[in-house]
């Protein structure tokens, strides 16, 4: 389904590994991830919620919902951006993440904005 123009957020994420959180030996991997939303619609549009899913090398997914983001509903107007680092952990040293935020217009249009997803893993751990 295309997305209206004037109802368009794009979002971008870098992903890190924490080695100094993490604990290999009892399978406890960390990662951090600097997110990027930017409003390239035409209308000022307000985060309202999140929805991640986060699935390690076995398969196993976890499901992560939640007002706003790391304690924020950011209202972005055309053109502006916000961007902010959050964390996760997993059993396994790769994985991957995606998902979407739950936007509203000041038009009063609801909308999704789609995380595309992207890996997590540890520096070498994929060729």
């Amino acid at each position: 389904m295309p997305t209206d123009p004037k109802h368009d957020i794009q979002v971008t994420v870098q992903s890190y590994y924490l080695k100094e959180q993490s604990d290999p030996a009892a399978d406890h991997y960390v990662f951090a991830y600097t997110v990027n939303i930017q409003n390239t619609g035409s209308v000022a549009a307000k985060l309202l919620s999140r929805h991640w899913i986060i699935t390690d090398a076995d398969g196993k997914a976890q499901e992560v919902k939640g007002e706003g983001v790391i304690g924020e509903q950011p209202h972005l107007s055309p053109g502006e951006s916000f961007e902010y680092t959050s964390g996760t952990h997993m059993e396994t040293p790769v994985g991957s993440m995606y998902g979407s935020y739950q936007m509203i217009a000041d038009d009063g249009v609801n909308f999704d904005a789609e995380i595309p997803a992207f890996t997590l893993a540890l520096p070498k751990a994929l060729h």
